[in-house]
């Protein structure tokens, strides 16, 4: 049989299953359907290696509120409809409903991931708001965006020099591993620069593919393969300078020089990307306060903290918006 994917799948079933038991025993019943949140269908990542786990005909049945008799129809007869009021739906998932006014603080405190979950997927029926929401959350205000984008910059620019420096003292090992940071970071700069939002690491470089830019991708490719810490740095530098220009096309700032110099006295190659965080920070006087911390994920990378609401969001939102004080040292 040939793999179905997983949202052609679910609207299938909503339209065969579901809505034809609805008709009959809650014939007015408001409600909303999706296929939403978790699970590599909701991206458009499944395959056929996804049919061995937590896969199938399902979606989100929301109504305004708990219907217990709805959800013992459907655990009856289909065993895969999930029923829950969407208020508790939302702020269970998001923290918050955002049907409402969403905060700064709201944003800052979700995940790039769980945006991507609440934002995907496909919505098959809606009585109750769910595509309003979801449009509202489709891509950050544009002082949040440039904040978020200021704070990656400036994560990309506290390692720049460390791949060389690594490499300097023997130690190869450490110098990959800071490339892969890196090349992590920029991925990540570039995705949310084309307004994407980051997936988790599983699905990261297949999110980045489908921005079909071959070149940088070669050069990020090279970097990772590198054997030598001088190759490294130089792929590395290559591909900040690419995105440097990226930025600049942009034009939510003005024009930074996009090539690579010394790091200080030192004779590794950087970009110096604090150059471009301060630049994008200028255009957001209003959140500077908050200092180049950003937004949970980027700060945070504890799975334990990332999918739990109540955790996540207890580091966000207490967390002081005071601005950190000057590096003290670089070496």
């Amino acid at each position: 049989m040939p793999f179905i994917r997983g949202l052609d799948l679910s609207r299938r079933f909503y339209e065969e299953t579901v809505r034809p038991l609805l008709d009959a025993h809650f014939p007015n019943l408001p409600h909303t359907a999706a296929r939403i949140g978790r699970g590599s269908e909701v991206q458009g990542f499944d395959t056929e290696r996804s049919t061995d786990h937590d896969w199938g005909p399902r979606l989100h049945l929301f109504v305004q509120a708990a219907r217990p008799d709805v959800a013992d129809l459907l655990d009856t007869e289909p065993h895969w409809g999930e029923v829950v009021p969407i208020a508790t739906w939302f702020t269970g998932h998001l923290g918050f409903d955002p049907r409402n006014e969403v905060s700064t603080s709201d944003w800052l405190a979700t995940p790039t991931q769980t945006l991507a979950e609440v934002t995907g997927g496909a919505v098959f029926h809606d009585d109750l708001g769910l595509s309003l929401a979801r449009e509202r959350l489709a891509w950050y205000p544009d002082d949040v965006w440039r904040y978020v984008l200021a704070c990656q910059w400036q994560h990309l620019s506290q390692e720049e020099a460390f791949v060389g420096r690594s490499g300097e003292v023997g130690d190869e090992l450490g110098s990959a591993v800071v490339a892969a940071r890196q090349v992590r970071d920029v991925m990540r700069l570039v995705l949310l620069m084309r307004r994407r939002y980051p997936p988790y690491s599983k699905w990261l470089g297949s999110a980045f593919a489908r921005l079909s830019l071959p070149d940088l991708t070669d050069v990020l490719r090279s970097a990772l393969a590198a054997t030598t810490w001088q190759a490294r740095e130089a792929h590395l530098a290559e591909a900040y300078s690419t995105v440097a220009r990226m930025h600049n096309a942009l034009s939510l700032t003005s024009p930074v020089d996009p090539t690579t110099r010394p790091y200080h006295s030192r004779p590794y190659k950087a970009l110096h990307a604090e150059r471009f965080a301060d630049a994008l920070m200028a255009t957001v006087p209003a959140l500077s306060d908050r200092g180049f911390v950003g937004a949970i994920d980027q700060y945070v990378d504890s799975s334990d903290v990332l999918e739990r609401r109540d955790r996540s969001r207890a580091v966000a939102l207490t967390w002081s918006p005071a601005p950190l004080p000057p590096e003290g040292s670089w070496s």
